[in-house]
This record gives structure tokens, sequence and C-alpha cells, in this order.
């Protein structure tokens, strides 16, 4: 992608992403995200099929970075920036705590469950690569499926009770405690 194209794209993200914390994303239209990102229709569509393709590579943008560190690199090539840190999970809570993109508005907006949805599609996949580093936690007799699903919930969990009470404990505090209850 071009530096142009690059540029338009942004847009229209960020445009996005302001209106959907304004209102429930089934009453957003795709000339209202034009108009907020002051592209064309054209350049709309050479980017993205309908609002649904948008919403999709928007949520594939916006997590896809986080849990780049799955793959042990901090060299992000999306719309954050970040220096990176030696746990997946508390580079994924310092990321919460910048509110990154607007990302805590989104997640606790009428539009939570699409986000929360895509957060535990990409947060699975990450579990999936720290297992290994998790492995001494898990009791001898549990499925690999479930140990992964308690993971999962218990991080979600503990990222929305640190949203509701005020993101009080630093992301280092609050890694501690969701590694205490795994």
């Amino acid at each position: 992608m071009d530096r142009r194209q690059r540029k338009s794209r942004e847009a229209i993200f960020h445009a996005f992403t302001d209106i959907l914390s304004e209102k429930d994303f089934s009453q957003i239209t795709v000339g209202e995200v034009i108009a907020r990102a002051d592209v064309g229709r054209a350049t709309f569509y050479a980017h993205f099929e309908t609002k649904d393709f948008l919403l999709k590579a928007f949520c594939e943008e916006l997590f896809c970075h986080i849990f780049d560190t799955a793959a042990d690199t901090h060299e992000h090539r999306h719309i954050f920036s970040c220096d990176g840190s030696d746990s997946v999970f508390l580079h994924l809570f310092q990321h919460f705590q910048r509110n990154d993109n607007n990302i805590l508005a989104l997640l606790s907006s009428r539009n939570n469950e699409l986000f929360l949805r895509y957060f535990r599609n990409n947060l699975n996949l990450l579990i999936e690569s720290q297992l290994p580093n998790l492995q001494s936690r898990k009791k001898a007799n549990l499925p690999d499926s479930y140990w992964k699903n308690h993971i999962a919930s218990s991080f979600v969990e503990t990222l929305k009770w640190w949203i509701a009470n005020g993101m009080a404990e630093s992301p280092e505090t609050i890694t501690a405690y969701f590694l205490q209850v795994i």
C-alpha cells in the first residue's frame, strides 16, 4: 500500500472509530464514514466492500497489532506504535492503559460485544502460542481446550474489572493479579 492509500485507510478507520463511539454499528452508514473521513465513495470501496468488511478490517488492524507479540516481535506493522514488553499479557494491558486508538471506548460502548468477539478470537491465538510458557500453572487432568478457555475468560474478565474500576492499578499490577488466578 502506498502512502496515499495508507493515509486514506487510516482516515477511514479514525472516522469509523469516532462514529462508533457515538452510535451503534447497525445505525452507521457508509456515507457517514465517508463524510467524516473526507474521502470519496470510490476510495472507501477500493479499501472495503461493505461496512461489515470495514468492521472486520478495523478489528483485524486493531487486534492484530496488539497480538503481534504472539510472534515474539515488537515491530508492529499496524496502526499503533509501542516499545513492547517482556510479558505478552503485560504488553496487552499497557496498550489498554494507553487507550490506543480509543480502544477503551470501543470495548465499553454499545458495540462492545462485536469488539469482544474479535478480541477474544485473537486472544485465543495468543494463548495458544503461550501455552508452553503457562504449562507449569496447568493441573495435569485439565483438557487443553478447557485450559485455554479459562485463561481467555480470566483475561477478558480481568480487563473488564480493571476498566470498570478506573484502571487504578498499573499494568504490571493487573498482570500480576491475572497471572495469580490462572
